[in-house]
């Protein structure tokens, strides 16, 4: 549906080097990557018709060029080739291995856009661009992204924003206009090129038009985590050289000032929540900072952005530092463009002028999986995006989903797992022959969907019926009676919580990718997933799968043109993500099925590995013990380069709505879970002080069922011990998308691990004495 043009501009790309790579900085030993490489899907979506850009000035005709240095094709022969000897590739996904020829040594010293990374802030890198299919689209800029959607969607809602009970909306003519603003309003307040614009707040309009405004003003548009403290606050602003701070609201405002005096590039700070208590030079409301620029001639503003090519930077996207410091990802204007035509074409979204799409953001802007999504993907094809109340994770979002009944949904796994809480929760209180009607359907609802995941088409009519009495009814109570797009992503997510959904004809598609893939490397679609894979490769971007064992598992890595320029001013940290064939190494562990699904078996740095130098991937135990266990919340195995595997567990409790600080009282989950068992416990710190027998013989049963189903002696769970507090976003175990952080948890309950193995004998299977 999306138009390609480049303002007048014509890119005409030929004789180029097919595919390339530089040391930059060193010279670059060329060397071909051994591994099994799935290219694109066969199947293609067709394009719509270019549309003339009357929005265009006339004076940035001709402009955001990208010359033929700039340019890097992907068009190396393939040779097709199945997975394994032993099955044949899917009709729609074929084997290839690639031929990777390399740069000449000489490259190092080559010009600007020579390399496929830079470290710069200014820095411009090779587009990966491909001789056809997707990866062939002419580049754009983020400005001629939004001057398309303006001149495509001018009068169609773009932003709606609840203030006092209204929704109150902006076309996508009011939208470009505000980022326009915006824009003179930053260069007005001394925005310097290839400076940052750090935004501290929850979703709303002003984030979107503060994070485009910046880009049109040549400088970075920076998201900064709510959760941050000032300390996290200062290492990105300081990063970045942040030049402005847009602020949500007192409580963000004050980490500010309290780290202002240590930040040498600031030059004020713009508040837009809510109004500003206390006047203080340099900083302004939203209203202030959006008169600010009223002077500033539109002539400056259309100069800088003539400058801006697809291949610089304009976004930061700082990685949740969960192994170390954060690292700040650069995205080009290209990355961003290109990925989000491409993700929002493979997943099938609708063009405005057929049936506007409707979207509820809520998730954290810092995170490349809500700008994409939001953003980006939302400007690509007109969607109309809502803004959840600031409490969304607190409760309201499902509120907010009943009103919107969006198009299109996606929610981190712990998202799905609350609502599947609750829905829980309520259907215990149904009456019993309710809950009988309820089992039935799911039963019917499963087993449909799993057929219909294997290719069988036809519906039964028991499953017509459960979708009258059961499956419409649940989606409308949740806001998703209109939702054909539902997705997770950005941790993993059990089996058992898919299952739930599929059970209710709700099917939850997973989706895999990292920052440094600007969001979506592979998508799960509606007639084409398979539980626990993250789906397949997007068009124009493609996976090796590095040094695959026996079973075919080995890293995933990437290439196409949503791999990333480098972390700024990380040169080492770049060179350690990007190898000398221009390939990403994603640091995650998977294969691919006969049919080219993605299947992620673990992180390489989470890997365990026993005293006996056995590699264990933790995830799917805990995944299975929290399967086995119902009322265990969180669990994280230990064992690193010890005898034998040991498991940290909590219990489900009920969470404070306003700090997010898990408490002591159990959840409505647990306390049936207690009840059926025969306990009368209420509280975690009843269950652990008394050490519950019911309990705690329950847990040890169900951890003895995973045992059984392991591969070797060296995968079972000898001992494991329950925590007083669960993990959370609060107690820092957690990271914004609801990751484990493991070496926090490690060095928090490092006294607990060490009980663990204080007993030099052979652990008899029970569990740990320490609480």
């Amino acid at each position: 549906m999306l138009h390609i043009c480049l303002l007048g501009a014509s890119l005409k790309i030929k004789d180029i080097t097919r595919r390339a790579r530089s040391g930059c900085g060193g010279e670059a030993a060329g060397r071909a990557m051994r591994g099994t490489v799935l290219c694109e899907s066969d199947a293609r979506m067709a394009l719509a018709e270019p549309v003339s850009v009357a929005y265009c000035n006339s004076a940035l005709q001709g402009s955001c060029e990208v010359s033929q240095e700039d340019v890097l094709l992907n068009s190396s022969p393939r040779t097709a080739e199945p997975h394994n000897n032993n099955s044949e590739p899917g009709e729609d996904s074929k084997m290839e291995k690639y031929q990777v020829k390399s740069l000449d040594p000489k490259a190092a010293s080559s010009p600007p856009g020579s390399s496929v990374w830079t470290t710069r802030c200014d820095g411009e890198v090779r587009l990966r661009m491909e001789e056809q299919g997707f990866g062939s689209e002419a580049p754009k800029t983020v400005h001629q992204l939004l001057q398309e959607s303006v001149n495509k969607y001018s009068d169609f809602y773009a932003l709606a924003s609840k203030k006092n009970g209204q929704w109150i909306k902006l076309t996508y003519k009011m939208y470009y206009d505000e980022c326009w603003k915006a824009a003179k309003s930053f260069l007005k307040l001394g925005l310097e090129r290839f400076h940052g614009v750090g935004i501290l707040g929850f979703n709303s309009a002003e984030w979107f038009i503060a994070d485009i405004g910046a880009i049109l003003a040549g400088g970075f548009a920076v998201g900064i985590y709510t959760t941050n403290s000032p300390e996290a606050c200062h290492y990105v602003a300081e990063n970045c050289s942040a030049n402005v701070i847009v602020v949500e609201n007192h409580k963000q405002l004050q980490k500010i000032l309290e780290i202002e005096d240590r930040l040498p590039h600031l030059k004020g700070i713009v508040q837009y929540g809510e109004e500003i208590k206390e006047k203080r030079p340099n900083l302004y409301s939203w209203r202030e900072f959006m008169e600010l620029g009223r002077d500033v001639p539109d002539s400056r503003l259309r100069e800088i952005i003539a400058s801006q090519k697809p291949n610089q930077c304009c976004t930061l996207i700082y990685t949740s530092g969960t192994t170390g410091q954060p690292k700040g990802v650069m995205l080009s204007h290209d990355n961003l463009t290109w990925t989000a035509a491409v993700a929002a074409r493979f997943i099938t979204l609708s063009d405005a002028h057929d049936r506007q799409e409707h979207v509820v953001s809520y998730l954290p802007l810092s995170h490349i999986a809500a700008q994409m999504c939001d953003i980006w993907a939302a400007m690509s094809f007109g969607v109309q995006v809502y803004f959840a109340q600031p409490d969304a994770l607190k409760g309201s979002l499902v509120e907010t989903l009943r009103e919107v009944r969006p198009t299109a949904f996606l929610g981190v796994p712990r998202v799905w797992e609350k609502m599947e809480e609750k829905m829980k929760s309520v259907g215990m209180k149904a009456s019993a022959f309710r809950r009988r009607v309820a089992s039935w359907a799911k039963e019917v609802g499963l087993q449909t969907n799993l057929k219909r995941m294997n290719g069988y088409s036809e519906v039964p009519v028991n499953f017509r019926l459960a979708r009258q009495l059961v499956y419409r009814k649940v989606r409308k109570a949740i806001g998703l009676d209109r939702c054909t797009k539902c997705y997770t992503g950005a941790a993993p997510i059990t089996r058992e919580t898919l299952e739930f959904f599929l059970s209710l004809n709700i099917p939850v598609l997973e989706l895999y990718g990292m920052s440094e893939s600007s969001g979506p490397h592979t998508i799960s679609l509606p007639h084409a997933f398979r539980l626990g894979s993250c789906g397949k490769e997007l068009g124009g971007c493609h996976t090796l799968i590095h040094k695959p064992d026996r079973d075919g598992t080995g890293e995933i890595c990437f290439s196409g043109r949503h791999v990333f320029m480098g972390y700024l001013n990380m040169e080492d940290k770049t060179k350690e993500a990007i190898d000398e064939d221009g390939w990403l190494h994603s640091g995650d562990l998977g294969k691919h099925d006969k049919d080219g699904f993605l299947f992620i078996t673990g992180r390489i740095k989470e890997l365990i590995i026993t005293a006996g130098g056995e590699n264990i991937p933790p995830v799917p135990i805990e995944d299975a013990v929290k399967n086995a266990v119902p009322i265990i919340s969180n669990a994280m195995l230990v064992g690193d380069k010890a005898k034998f595997l040991a498991m940290l567990l909590t219990l489900k409790c009920v969470v404070d709505a306003e700090t997010g600080e898990p408490g002591d009282d159990l959840s409505p989950e647990a306390l049936e879970f207690c009840q059926k068992l025969g306990s009368k416990a209420t509280k975690v710190s009843e269950i652990i002080s008394s050490k519950d027998k019911a309990i705690y013989t329950a847990i040890q049963k169900g951890i003895s069922a995973v045992n059984e189903g392991a591969v070797s002696n060296a995968q079972k769970v000898q001992k494991w011990v329950l925590l007083e507090k669960d993990f959370s976003l609060f107690g820092g175990e957690l990271g914004p998308t609801m990751k484990l952080k493991r070496p926090v948890v490690a060095q928090k309950y490092r006294d607990q691990i060490a009980q663990f193995y204080t007993d030099i004998e052979t652990p008899s299977g029970e569990p740990s004495s320490r609480t």
